[in-house]
């Protein structure tokens, strides 16, 4: 008898192993696929974005649209729609540079820059960006004058358009806005109109894009009330990009948002939104908006500068 190894008998026991084996025969019914992981080199990366303060159920009804209308056109980034708890909590958001883009109002837009924001787009159509102040159809309010010491409800202290706008407007009209009006400042755009229309306040202020919005999604509501004053306009709300993202795509940002007018979708999704279409900006285009504010911290209440 042949008496083997230790290290024979093992390589025999492996050799043996193999060939029991399902698949390593040559017959061929039991092909091996082995399957690998693929990773790509450079891992997709997602940019935090917000859009001008609404609910969270308004916002993502308004805003998601667009988010993934972009997102379809960009390579290796995409935009994450986030939400705020209220005004506050989406300009502490801006202030502690905690978005990398944002769609802003215009007084939020000229405060980011302070804070390494770059203006680089905006709203197209500035007329619409103007002061509506409310009132119920049925309101003994006809003039100005009308609405001495009675309360006037507002989204919130440092919306342009629904606050600043109509309180200068009450100011060049003869009022004291600090003594005259008890001035409420009730959280949102949805909130400072039904306040008018539940009898909260006699007048409320917003502008024509909540308003339409509100006309759409609640008309019985809004058969209830008038405009019944409206305001000179600004430039309208901006986009800005915080100073550390790429350059490349902010521009292909800029690019995708001013062709959407060009674009059936980009069509399709502007009209939901109510929103004309978007067009380049810098910070020369907001001029006006900063002469206003300096008038306005002067003459109707303080407001923080840029």
């Amino acid at each position: 008898m042949v008496r083997l190894g230790g290290s024979v008998r093992r390589l025999l026991g492996v050799v043996l192993l193999a060939l029991s084996l399902p698949g390593c025969d040559d017959s061929g019914t039991q092909d091996y696929h082995p399957t690998y992981t693929i990773k790509s080199a450079a891992t997709e990366r997602s940019y935090r974005i917000s859009c001008p303060f609404a609910t969270p159920e308004t916002l993502f009804a308004v805003y998601q649209p667009l988010v993934d209308y972009v997102n379809a056109r960009l390579e290796g980034a995409k935009l994450k729609l986030e939400a705020s708890r209220d005004y506050e909590s989406f300009e502490q958001k801006l202030y502690y540079r905690n978005l990398d883009f944002a769609l802003a109002n215009p007084y939020q837009t000229v405060m980011a820059v302070p804070n390494g924001y770059r203006i680089f787009a905006k709203m197209s159509d500035d007329a619409q960006f103007r002061g509506l102040i409310l009132v119920r159809r049925d309101s003994p309010v006809r003039e100005v004058d009308d609405l001495k010491g009675k309360a006037v409800s507002y989204p919130a202290n440092s919306a342009l358009a629904s606050t600043l706008l109509p309180q200068d407007f009450f100011r060049r009209h003869g009022l004291d806005v600090g003594k005259d009006l008890d001035n409420r400042y009730v959280g949102s755009e949805e909130s400072a109109i039904l306040n008018v229309f539940l009898g909260k306040a006699a007048a409320g202020t917003t502008w024509p894009l909540a308003w339409a919005r509100f006309q759409r999604d609640e008309p019985a509501k809004a058969a209830e009330l008038t405009v019944r004053w409206e305001t000179p306009s600004l430039p309208n709300n901006g986009w800005v990009a915080r100073d550390d993202v790429p350059p490349e795509l902010v521009g292909r940002l800029r690019e995708i948002l001013a062709g959407m007018r060009d674009a059936p979708e980009g069509r399709r999704v502007l009209d939901h939104m109510l929103v004309a279409g978007f067009e380049a900006a810098d910070g020369a285009t907001y001029e006006p908006v900063q002469q206003f504010l300096r008038t306005f911290s002067q003459t109707v209440r303080e407001v923080a500068l840029p």
